[in-house]
């Protein structure tokens, strides 16, 4: 008979994600485990089974637009794929969006909410994307106390009935570019009690949801971001027509290529502000704030994804006369991108227990300084990491990672977005120096890292002696380099910076896991990744404040 190699395959994504497993155990008390569990089994079922069987079967069903019917009239419409409508429902009966606001769970509801997002993100072809800017813009909504609009929206964007359920979209970027909302040149028109909003949306991912929020200058106001506002709009008329909005064509990207990523003309679109007529782009931060964590959580997600169908291919898959779970090499390669998947997945899942307490009103002053810190280094640092992990785990699969009806290629095509949307690296770490402006220091970062290693079993105080040692190098370098070079030469290594804190707090994080595992025996794995992610480097701060040579190299 002719050789066949049997493909990876996925179990139930709950029973066997360890990682998790033991994190719900060490911070959901137990009632709340035993209530949330089977909601993760039933969603770990599907993940590994019917949906991502599916997943793979309709890779190529793209959305197509449909500008026209066939009588002439515009009706732009956007047919979706058969998985992306079951998503719809899915997300909606499971609460994927309403457990965070249902509060079952209390300050530990975003942590319930985002651990079923994790299980079952990689198989629906990112309808996470449209599920964020759900979550954020009731966020968004709610914080405003736009009374008015939290009416008419946020019961239907946490709906757990499909019928009644909407998502959002959130149109930000222009032609003018994304990260620079404040040269926006979208104009906003006063209409009686509501405005008509001009202009063209570069980008608006799912662009099939019901409702936006979208930034406009209200005509009159000066240039800049405050000179912009937030406004509230719904897609359609109540008779089905478009809100004056026309969409120009879909995009063809490298990846997430089933979200209907489209270019709009606003032409006249009706449209309410959210929350004055002005500073806009400082209103947006609470939906930013929420779709940067999302972010995150699919990034661990997709790690996690892409480690297990490497692992089980490695089971299966026979060279040189043994299986490459038995090459020492290969094992060597994917423990090291073990230990980043779980660093990663320990920072993100901590940034979200703090948003679940401030959401709850029981996060003190200082850990509110630490969140600020962490939701740009959080979502900068998984992005990154995401990357590197799915292009590694290509390789692993040798030429059939690079085949497309395997359904492989994607999790590299799909995984390159999370560094951009949401704010790109370089970005994020301008924030970061903004968030340290405000708090004054990177003392919550210092006392997050050294409270985690603190008491560690004598094998990881190694680890912890590293993980400090590149904390106080972060805080030196920051002081010396203010006092130095001013804010140029800070702004020269703020990648290196987020970079380092974001790499120490997961070495720490794993420190914790490890110790606390102890009592139960269950230590081995998280002690190992720390020590095996401690090899893998922390400290990137390059103490040059202004590295002259970048400068020579870029011209």
């Amino acid at each position: 008979m002719p050789f066949y190699q049997t493909p990876p395959a996925l179990g139930n994504q709950y029973v066997e994600d360890d990682v998790l497993r033991r994190y719900l155990r060490h911070t959901l008390p137990p009632d709340v485990l035993r209530r949330v569990e089977p909601e993760l089994l039933e969603l770990g079922e599907l993940a590994g089974g019917d949906l991502f069987r599916q997943s793979v079967e309709q890779r190529s069903d793209e959305p197509k637009l449909v500008p026209w019917d066939a009588w002439g009239n515009r009706v732009d419409h956007i047919e979706l794929s058969p998985l992306w409508k079951r998503a719809a429902r899915l997300t909606a009966e499971k609460g994927i969006v309403a457990t965070a606001y249902e509060r079952k769970s209390g300050a530990l509801s975003r942590v319930h909410q985002f651990a079923l997002l994790y299980v079952i993100d990689r198989a629906w072809h990112v309808y996470s994307c449209p599920l964020a800017m759900t979550d954020g813009a009731a966020k968004t909504l709610l914080v405003s106390k736009n009374q008015a609009l939290v009416e008419r929206a946020v019961p239907r964007l946490t709906s757990r009935d499909p019928e009644a359920a909407w998502t959002s979209g959130q149109w930000m970027t222009e032609r003018t570019g994304g990260s620079d909302v404040g040269i926006s040149e979208t104009v906003a028109r006063a209409d009686g009690d509501a405005f008509r909003l001009y202009g063209t949306k570069w980008f608006s991912s799912a662009t099939t949801s019901q409702m936006a929020l979208t930034l406009a200058r209200p005509e009159g106001n000066p240039p800049g971001g405050g000179g912009l506002a937030l406004f509230y709009l719904e897609v359609r008329n109540p008779d089905g027509s478009m809100n004056g909005i026309q969409v120009n064509r879909l995009k063809e990207k490298l990846g997430t290529r089933m979200v209907p990523t489209a270019e709009l003309t606003l032409d006249g679109a009706r449209a309410f502000p959210v929350l004055g007529t002005k500073d806009g782009v400082k209103n947006i931060t609470p939906m930013l704030t929420i779709t940067r964590t999302w972010n995150a959580v699919c990034a661990v997600g997709g790690m996690r994804h892409a480690l297990a169908l490497a692992k089980d291919y490695a089971r299966k898959r026979v060279a040189f006369g043994a299986a490459l779970a038995d090459k020492p090499l290969h094992v060597d390669t994917l423990a090291a991108l073990e230990a980043e998947y779980e660093g990663a997945f320990l920072m993100t899942f901590r940034a979200v227990e703090l948003l679940g307490k401030e959401e709850a009103g029981e996060l003190t002053e200082q850990e509110a300084a630490l969140l600020r810190l962490l939701t740009p280094i959080v979502k900068l640092v998984t992005g990154k990491q995401a990357v590197a992990i799915a292009s590694e785990a290509l390789e692993a699969f040798g030429g059939a990672g690079y085949i497309e009806d395997t359904g492989l290629p994607r999790l590299l095509r799909d995984a390159q977005v999370l560094p951009i949307w949401e704010g790109t690296t370089n970005v994020l770490s301008l924030d970061l120096l903004r968030a340290v402006a405000k708090t004054g220091s990177l003392e919550p970062i210092a006392r997050e890292v050294g409270g985690a290693v603190s008491g560690c079993e004598p094998s990881l105080v190694p680890v912890a002696e590293q993980v400090i040692r590149a904390v106080d190098h972060a805080q030196a370098w920051l002081g010396r380099t203010l006092e130095a070079g001013g804010p140029a030469g800070v702004e020269a290594g703020a990648r290196r910076l987020a970079m380092t804190l974001g790499r120490a707090l997961q070495a720490a994080l794993l420190v914790r896991e490890a110790t606390r595992s102890r009592e139960e025996n269950d230590h081995a794995k998280p002690a190992a990744a720390a020590r095996r992610y401690a090899r893998n480097g922390i400290d990137q701060i390059v103490d040059d404040p202004l590295d002259a040579d970048a400068r020579i190299l870029v011209g």
